[in-house]
């Protein structure tokens, strides 16, 4: 394919040496004339390992050549790559003004282009800046439409300075923001030899994706980190810890816990979070991370309390009150306090959990019930209809299998709202559908 990239700092300069060694004919272009010079030389304009002998050899080869001039580029692109940065303004958004130059130029270029021209964001943008800020400057510039003068999408890179080369080459998937047909497929052919599997979702989802992968990168480091000055304090070889830490595969390094739902609870991990937070705080250390997690979770489920209030319908029904499904532990349910809230401002609250007898509840859990929740006992249902028949909303709180398919027996003027993604949207036919975060 002709691919233009316009851009060559890191990203671009990396992707202009791998597509061009992939057999595509890549024109670069920049501004600076050292970086355009240095690949009309043969040479890198960065420091990256592999980087150097790649350009000389697809210079050479004739496949990669560079330019300053945008205009000079387009006749015939099929693909263009913008890798150009999105600094931080003043204020800490994101500064997109020198995309937006590209898209202008690029733009104007496009109706003597003689094919049909993909444009790629590449830059590290927030959900919208593509569809809302860098698509109109494209149409008004070419006075053609998205979709059907030319295509546009989003193409997050995840490359690491010193192994950039390794990782577009050893990707293990190649992620593609499209929502058309015709700009998805010209990046599959972009890169149908690229290691990796070619992952096709939404723009707005590719652009959220790279976010979501960096803050927790960063999130990684910072909780290590904090590790590390409370277990220095507490006489703990910090990595030996981590070392034995990550030999958890099943739930500490792993998908568990990774998708959004409802708030933790249960008799360990609040308890667990406000020992270690009480510890550092007597060893008067700052961790932010460890420190705010609680909060967090307060948060989370203060957002479920304000979305039941906001339907303004006062007969609610909660199906689900331990802390999670399979079990009828309710110490520090997360859903115990929305319904002590909604009982509270005076909801009509019916109860149901399949894990929960009130007459078999024993021990530590009949204490806490007594002490902390006495209400409950009066408001709990035998079966799931009876909770339904009297029900406005219905709220969905843990994933027990029997709440799953409750969908199709909703009614009109019914709301539902899953706190925990149990039940598919697509199966809520009749009833109103409200998602946590989701």
């Amino acid at each position: 394919m002709r691919v233009v990239v316009v851009g060559l700092g890191y990203v671009g300069s990396v992707c202009s040496a791998c597509l061009a060694s992939h057999g595509h004919e890549v024109m670069g272009v920049d501004l600076s004339e050292f970086k355009v010079g240095c690949i009309e030389r043969g040479e890198s304009p960065i420091v990256e390992t592999g980087l150097p002998a790649m350009i000389a050899r697809e210079r050479k080869a004739g496949r990669l050549r560079a330019t300053t001039r945008i205009a000079d580029a387009m006749v015939g692109a099929e693909v263009v790559l913008l890798c150009v940065g999105t600094p931080s303004a003043a204020d800490g958004s994101l500064d997109l003004t020198h995309v937006k130059r590209s898209c202008a130029e690029v733009g104007a270029s496009l109706a003597n282009n003689g094919v049909r021209t993909t444009i790629v964001m590449r830059s590290t943008m927030l959900p919208g800046s593509v569809e809302e800020q860098l698509l109109p400057v494209l149409e008004q510039a070419s006075g053609m439409k998205a979709g059907d003068g030319f295509g546009i999408a989003y193409n997050p890179e995840f490359l690491r300075e010193g192994s950039a080369v390794a990782d577009f080459e050893g990707a293990l998937y190649t992620v593609i923001g499209a929502d058309d047909p015709g700009s998805a497929d010209a990046l599959k052919r972009l890169y149908h030899d690229v290691g990796g599997e070619l992952l096709v979702t939404a723009i707005r989802t590719a652009e959220m994706l790279k976010y979501v992968n960096n803050a927790f990168h960063a999130l990684k480091v910072a909780f290590a980190n904090e590790i590390g000055r409370l277990s220095q304090r507490e006489r703990v070889d910090s990595h030996e810890v981590m070392r034995l830490f990550l030999k958890d595969t099943r739930l500490n390094v792993s998908p568990a816990y990774l998708m959004p739902g409802f708030a933790f609870g249960g008799s360990c991990l609040p308890k667990d979070l406000r020992a270690i937070t009480s510890r550092s705080v007597a060893h008067h250390l700052e961790l932010p991370v460890l420190q705010n997690i609680l909060r967090s979770n307060d948060e989370h489920i203060e957002a479920a309390i304000h979305l039941i209030e906001r339907l303004k319908k006062r007969r609610v029904g909660v199906l689900g009150l331990s802390f999670k499904a399979g079990t009828d532990d309710l110490r520090e349910s997360p859903i115990l306090r929305v319904i002590g809230t909604l009982v509270g401002k005076g909801y009509s609250v019916l109860l149901h959990d399949p894990n929960l007898d009130m007459e078999r509840v024993l021990g530590a859990n009949r204490r806490f019930v007594e002490d902390e929740v006495p209400y409950l006992p009066e408001r709990m249902r035998h079966t799931v209809d009876e909770v339904l028949r009297d029900s406005e909303v219905v709220v969905i709180a843990n994933g027990s299998a029997e709440y799953r398919e409750l969908g199709p027996r909703l009614v009109a003027g019914q709301v539902l709202v899953d706190l925990v993604h149990a039940v598919d949207p697509a199966t809520v036919r009749n009833a109103e559908y409200h998602g946590l975060a989701w």
